[in-house]
């Protein structure tokens, strides 16, 4: 009796082991298999996450193939709002899939300058999955350079060049440039002009500097026509006067000193006197200037106009001041002075919101930086010498005058520094520095150059391009 009862305990603690160890069994054996299926839902979550964002892409690729046909239609050809839905196929699967786009753009005066397009992909197996991807549809324009010229050029040592730099000629860059510097011409004769005495026959870009990065310059690349960027004045005229911008006549005086108020206005006054000196440049030789101002009379302030910002002044113009918005202005001869006005930069010219503002300035003929600037000078925009140059003058200690009552402007033949943000485009030579034997002599002793790629995205109005081709110039995911 006493051994049936002990083995009957025995087997119920096997059944009991039996029964704890087949739960923890099955137990692990549940987890793994429940790990599995999360594992295969994860995969399969992220697949379907993959081929939605493929899907939107494609979104992306259609409408600028839609815009390569029917140029600046925002509507998909329906004359409506969208979204714009369209079903995608996989060549073997079929449909497995669609596109939803949004379409937006930025326009200046009646005409569209850039598009936006918004493109959200989603899987119909997954439809709650969805991947947006959005792009800016436009032209390449100046903005993406933080110089363009089309004359051969001297960068100095002292210069620090952040962004590309194109020349159709020459260019002999010893500054500090940190992204490619391209020249149209294979070779090129650098005389004493460019510092090289004798007259060397160099590549279309070389250095002398162990500041400059050979390995980013490129040569010969393709020229930047110079035709094709000209500005077409008439437009910005007729935007002036009859889409809802600023037309300035011609002063009948010596032209206008502009100031950027930084509240969405700008104040002219008319220059109706000028101090009569003398200056130097390696194009006109030395000569009579009349740059400084002596009296200025009140004229007008304007409020920009936010859907049309063009200012066209018929006359020349003393530019400075704190732009709050996306402007171009541009000076412009007329058949009564019978010639190309300058700009003349006559002190800073800032942004209230940097991420926001942003200038285009356009002469006939030169930009130029002024005698009485700022010893620390900051300019921000896009600067175009149409005709002419971008540059300060050589000015001597002794030719600049000395009114009495008034200020001395001979300490201000030398300044210290000039930043600029931005682009400069110029039909001739660079010069903003001057030397003679080794030695700094006139103009701004340190330079820094740095392109604005908020520009390059989002430019003023009638921004010239470099290309005919619509690109996307810019690609982000949403989510």
């Amino acid at each position: 009796m006493f051994s049936r009862e002990k083995s009957n305990q025995q087997s119920g603690y096997l059944l009991v082991l039996v029964l704890v160890f087949g739960g923890i069994f099955f137990m692990i054996a549940g987890s793994f298999i429940s790990y599995t299926v999360t594992q295969s839902q994860v995969i399969e979550q992220r697949h379907q996450l993959e081929v939605a964002a493929e899907i939107a892409e494609a979104g992306l690729n259609y409408y600028k193939w839609f815009l390569a046909h029917y140029p600046n239609d925002v509507t998909n050809g329906t004359g409506g709002p969208g979204p714009f839905v369209h079903v995608y196929e996989d060549p073997e699967l079929g449909p497995i899939g669609e596109f939803s786009l949004a379409i937006a753009s930025s326009s200046y005066c009646g005409s569209i300058s850039s598009i936006e397009v918004t493109s959200t992909g989603r899987t119909y197996q997954a439809p709650d999955l969805e991947r947006v991807v959005t792009a800016r549809y436009a032209q390449p324009t100046v903005a993406e350079y933080a110089y363009i010229i089309n004359s051969s050029v001297w960068a100095g040592a002292d210069r620090t060049i952040i962004g590309p730099y194109h020349s159709n000629q020459g260019i002999r860059m010893d500054g500090a440039n940190q992204s490619t510097v391209t020249s149209g011409q294979t070779d090129w004769q650098c005389t004493s002009s460019f510092g090289c005495n004798p007259t060397v026959t160099s590549g279309g870009v070389f250095t002398t500097t162990a500041t400059a990065n050979p390995l980013l310059f490129s040569y010969p690349s393709s020229p930047i026509n110079f035709t094709d960027l000209s500005i077409d004045l008439s437009r910005i005229l007729d935007s002036a006067q009859n889409n809802g911008g600023i037309y300035v006549p011609f002063s009948g005086t010596f032209g206008y000193r502009v100031v950027f108020n930084g509240n969405g206005t700008v104040t002219f006054r008319r220059v109706t006197d000028t101090y009569n000196y003398f200056g130097f440049s390696s194009e006109d030789g030395r000569q009579q200037e009349r740059n400084i101002i002596r009296n200025t009379a009140s004229y007008n302030t304007y409020t920009i106009n936010p859907e049309c910002p063009i200012i066209y002044v018929a006359d020349k113009i003393w530019l400075e001041g704190e732009v709050d918005q996306k402007v171009t202005i541009a000076a412009a001869g007329t058949d009564i002075t019978g010639s190309d006005p300058d700009v003349i930069l006559e002190g800073n010219i800032t942004y209230d919101d940097p991420a926001e503002d942003g200038l285009l300035v356009i002469a006939e003929d030169n930009v130029l930086a002024g005698v009485t600037v700022p010893n620390n000078m900051e300019i921000n925009g896009i600067f175009i010498a149409q005709n002419g140059r971008f540059g300060r003058n050589h000015y001597v200690f002794s030719d600049l005058p000395n009114p009495s009552g008034a200020i001395d402007f001979r300490p201000f033949y030398a300044r210290n520094s000039l930043t600029t943000n931005g682009s400069v485009v110029s039909n001739g030579r660079v010069g903003t520095q001057w030397n003679s034997g080794g030695s700094f002599v006139s103009g701004f002793q340190n330079r820094v150059n740095t392109y604005d790629r908020n520009l390059v995205s989002d430019p003023p109005p009638l921004v010239p391009n470099t290309s005919d081709v619509y690109e996307f110039i810019e690609w982000r995911e949403v989510n």
